[in-house]
């Protein structure tokens, strides 16, 4: 796999802002991640999901000065804030959107090292005007930032070349992880189903949440059929949302493309067959990344 020692502008995200000091409390009963084990040191990655179980939206959150920050897809982040001003009922927190802040992909682990981040997933440095961290899902992808525009323009480019975006997608989806609703059906898809076990977005040991009886039932009963997984595409990429299909028989779904990689949806009885899997005419060999546990 390609090494990368860059850092990108990801313009598709943006940053909510949660202020107050019910604001730990408020969020431990909503989410899938421990918020309260995010520190100044520490980020996690989690997920917000309908009250029966269903995704809605993933997130980063991390903590700086005051505040806890929560890095959410830019064209969907009015809804998120909807939803958990819904919830505010009469906790002591300010809930906004904010527009100061830029969001970074560090890419690939040789990334950490040139902005001085240790290889521990989450781990968290205060910067002046913002925060580096190491991704919480897993360490092969990097890290991110969400930082000022003036540290963006100015101090970014001293510690880390520039590079575009496609080439941080390029090695997400070599890995096989998902990029929010651009791979997970909103109000469809499960956590465990798209890894989020494994890339550290649920934990089963701090208590209820939103959705949560679902997503414990899954795991402890092992209703898990199918699973987002990396793919190679042989022939011409399909469009997203192509059916994958197996001796005419329909197994999966095409979630993302670039290049020759993609990230799909497949049922795991189809992995047991020889028979090959086939998306618009093009031939798909699933791919299982170290990091999975199926």
């Amino acid at each position: 796999m390609k090494t990368y020692e860059n850092f990108c502008r990801l313009d598709d995200r943006k940053i909510i802002s949660l202020k107050g000091p019910d604001s730990i409390d408020f969020l431990q009963g909503l989410v899938s991640c421990d918020v309260k084990k995010v520190s100044e040191t520490q980020s996690a990655y989690g997920a917000f999901l309908t009250p029966q179980g269903k995704f809605l939206f993933d997130f980063f959150i991390m903590s700086f000065r005051d505040e806890l920050l929560l890095d959410c897809e830019a064209d969907r982040i009015e809804d998120f804030c909807r939803r958990l001003n819904l919830f505010k009922l009469r906790s002591n927190v300010e809930i906004r959107i904010i527009d100061e802040l830029e969001v970074i992909a560090l890419i690939g682990r040789d990334s950490l090292k040139l902005c001085e981040l240790e290889e521990i997933l989450g781990f968290t440095k205060q910067i002046e005007g913002g925060v580096l961290y190491s991704d919480p899902r897993h360490l092969d992808i990097g890290g991110r930032g969400v930082i000022s525009k003036s540290f963006l323009v100015e101090t970014m480019p001293k510690l880390i070349p520039e590079t575009e975006n496609r080439n941080y997608h390029h090695l997400r989806i070599s890995l096989g992880i998902p990029d929010g609703s651009n791979d997970i059906k909103v109000e469809q898809s499960t956590l465990l189903e798209c890894g989020f076990e494994e890339l550290n977005g649920v934990d089963f040991d701090k208590g209820c949440y939103m959705g949560q009886e679902l997503t414990a039932r899954t795991k402890y009963r092992g209703l898990i059929k199918k699973r987002l997984m990396p793919i190679e595409i042989l022939g011409t990429p399909p469009e997203l949302g192509s059916e994958i299909v197996q001796q005419g028989k329909t197994v999966g779904e095409i979630r993302s493309t670039i290049l020759d990689k993609g990230i799909a949806l497949i049922k795991l009885e189809a992995l047991e067959k020889k028979e090959e899997l086939l998306a618009s005419g093009a031939v798909v060999k699933p791919l299982k990344p170290s990091w999975v546990n199926f």
